[in-house]
């Protein structure tokens, strides 16, 4: 196994254990990477555990390895220390616990074995010692190599204590899930389903960030379902949670929105490893519970709900703390989500195509992705007519740009000159003659030219002058 380390992650271990061997203390490289070793995957994360002050360890390791500048985090007795593409975990041995209104551990350090037993599950739970002596030595004390090998979940200690100690663990549950595509065990399951109301003492970054790494892996469906049935969907992302369930009327039934959501999701993963797309698909059909309505002799809709699942998201970005590029794309991508779909027509408009390509912007291909990802049929035939309806679209967007090249569009004649053709200062006046001969060129009353936006200019000025 010690083979599978890089040369240079296993020259700072090597370092390492000679460094803690000259000033005798007790010094391992654990959790995740160990994991990883153990499964052959590739981990640029490091984690390295002393028994005895982990901050003066890596101020000294850091200075061995040419790397003085580290981050210390002085009340968790770690520090990062960053080192090429790798980045170095030290920490003290420890055990962390949460008072029962707190949102910040408490830390108290200890040996070994204390160390492991805190830690979430038992395949992060095991250790290699560093030690010149025993270089390459596992340390195993919870099965963790036997619950890797049987593809399971489990917690070193009792999972009730565990899930209480740090309620985050039960996001990692979920998120560990769907990474490493292994089975949460019954008692971890309903031990979380008895503390899921401890989620609420963790802040809402933590939460974010683990929703965020749970999207990232190749199957992401796996980590919300572990949320949906543990009842940290409802607490964490309550918009997500609503979704389940099927109506029936008059013989008619809708889809489950839940599992068609989670389906387009992983669809969405098989074709983009960007999170943020990924994101898109988690949220694009969050506004369908408010607008369902039966129609007769028409059946189940969901008019509008593109639009008011863009309303919803501003308040979904501040609850979650998602910066504001990243909330203006899923806003961007859930409006539009539908609007391919409706021009999957034989005699769509340029002027359609047009301002599908403007209001997608750098995201048309994102866009494409997500329409495709939605199709969850199982009717192979009417697969096959939605993927060709979306080539035919596709083939007049290509047809569009060459024409026009209206991917970078904005009209030909700038604020600035429209400014000095009318001889007045700056002011809102400019930015709606500017638009106007935008929205001419989008309806194809114009060609997308200098000459002939000017002469447009001129026909339609005086008619905002004398507003």
């Amino acid at each position: 196994m010690i083979s599978r380390i890089p040369k240079n992650i296993l020259s700072v271990l090597e370092r390492a254990g000679r460094l803690a061997e000259a000033i005798n203390i007790e010094c391992y490289t654990v959790g995740g990477f160990v994991r990883d070793l153990i499964l052959d995957v590739p981990s640029k994360d490091v984690d390295i555990m002393v028994i005895g002050d982990g901050l003066e360890f890596a101020r000294k390791l850091g200075k061995e390895l040419g790397v003085p500048d580290i981050v210390e985090y002085g009340d968790f007795g770690t520090a990062l220390i960053p080192y090429g593409e790798f980045l170095i975990e030290v920490a003290s041995a420890r055990t962390e616990t949460y008072e029962s209104d707190s949102r910040k551990p408490r830390v108290i350090y200890t040996d070994l074995k204390g160390d492991l037993s805190r830690r979430d599950f038992t395949v992060n739970a095991m250790a290699i010692n560093l030690l010149p002596k025993h270089f390459g030595e596992m340390v195993d004390e919870y099965g963790g190599i036997q619950d890797i090998h049987d593809k399971i979940l489990r917690t070193p200690l009792d999972p009730v204590k565990t899930f209480d100690d740090d309620p985050l663990r039960m996001m990692r549950a979920a998120r560990f899930s769907a990474q490493l595509e292994f089975k949460l065990v019954p008692e971890a399951m309903q031990a979380m389903q008895a503390r899921v109301d401890r989620i609420s003492i963790v802040s809402q970054e933590r939460v974010t960030d683990e929703i965020v790494k749970t999207l990232k892996a190749r199957v992401p469906s796996i980590g919300f379902y572990v949320m949906q049935e543990a009842g940290l969907l409802p607490l964490v992302f309550p918009e997500i949670a609503i979704l389940g369930g099927i109506e029936d009327r008059d013989g008619q039934r809708h889809k489950d929105v839940f599992h068609h959501t989670l389906k387009v999701v992983d669809n969405t993963a098989e074709r983009s490893d960007k999170m943020r797309l990924r994101f898109a698909a988690l949220v694009h059909d969050i506004g369908k519970p408010a607008t369902k309505k039966f129609i007769d002799g028409i059946g189940w809709s969901y008019h509008g709900h593109e639009e008011l699942g863009r309303k919803m998201l501003n308040e979904v970005g501040k609850r979650m703390r998602l910066s504001r590029k990243l909330t203006a794309y899923l806003k961007r991508m859930t409006r539009l989500h539908l609007r391919p779909i409706a021009l999957a027509q034989e005699a769509v408009s340029d002027s359609g195509i047009r301002r599908l390509i403007v209001e997608a912007g750098e995201n048309l291909e994102d866009l494409m992705i997500l329409v495709r990802a939605d199709v969850t049929s199982k009717d192979s035939r009417r697969v096959k007519q939605y993927y060709g309806n979306f080539d035919r679209v596709m083939d007049r967007i290509l047809e569009v740009v060459e024409k026009d090249a209206m991917r970078a569009f904005q009209s030909p004649l700038r604020g600035d000159e429209i400014i000095e053709l009318l001889g007045v200062p700056p002011g809102p006046v400019i930015g709606e003659i500017k638009k106007a001969i935008e929205e001419a060129i989008l309806d194809g009353v114009i060609p997308n030219e200098y000459e002939a936006s000017k002469e447009y200019f001129f026909k339609i000025k005086d008619t905002f002058l004398d507003q």
